[in-house]
């Protein structure tokens, strides 16, 4: 299962990142094969999720930022066993080896603020061996061609994404497919070469 999921943000690498629910509606109606949840709550994100699933496309819930749900092993595996996303992603590493245990598609995501910071990230990939990783921002490109070649694990550039120029040079650099807030974006028609 992990490797269509894989296969499908590979097929349409731009990924609908969402901060307000408000814009799932819109997201749904785009070209866009998935989506990453940046907001919801427990009153809300299941039906959300069983939404953008209904719209055959991928949900990818960031752990992190679920109002409501602990940042633990517990609140992982409700969020696995009820919510039931396609994948989801955190900052931690201890809810993303926990999420990976429960067999779900998970998404390590990583900010480089500096030298120092791309090789704990490359030391943190090796420990978690997520499913990828999502490296903020995603307008790195020597950063992300950088840890690219350092791990076998697939890269998603995220942040501060904001032109078609961004996303292609993102995907020249090594990553598999970019995140992004900007709806203008989201209908971009790329193939990534393989």
């Amino acid at each position: 299962m992990n490797n269509e999921i894989l296969d499908d943000i590979k097929k349409c690498p731009v990924i609908a990142a969402i901060r307000d629910i408000d814009d799932v509606d819109t997201a749904l109606s785009r070209k866009i094969q998935c989506v990453f949840l940046l907001t919801g709550s427990i009153l809300n994100i299941k039906y959300v999720v069983h939404c953008i699933k209904k719209a055959r496309k991928r949900a990818f819930l960031h752990l992190d930022l679920v109002e409501g749900i602990s940042k633990d092993s517990e609140g992982t595996k409700y969020i696995v066993e009820e919510i039931r996303p396609d994948g989801v992603i955190t900052t931690r590493s201890n809810l993303a080896m926990s999420a990976r245990s429960m067999g779900m598609f998970t998404i390590q995501r990583v900010f480089i603020l500096d030298s120092l910071a791309v090789d704990t990230a490359v030391k943190t990939i090796g420990q978690v061996e997520p499913d990828a990783v999502e490296i903020l921002p995603g307008v790195l490109t020597k950063t992300l061609g950088r840890i690219a070649i350092r791990v076998a694990i697939p890269i998603i550039a995220g942040g501060l994404i904001e032109t078609e120029e961004e996303v292609k040079k993102a995907l020249a650099s090594g990553a598999v497919a970019i995140s992004t807030t900007r709806k203008s974006l989201w209908d971009m028609n790329l193939q990534q070469k393989r």
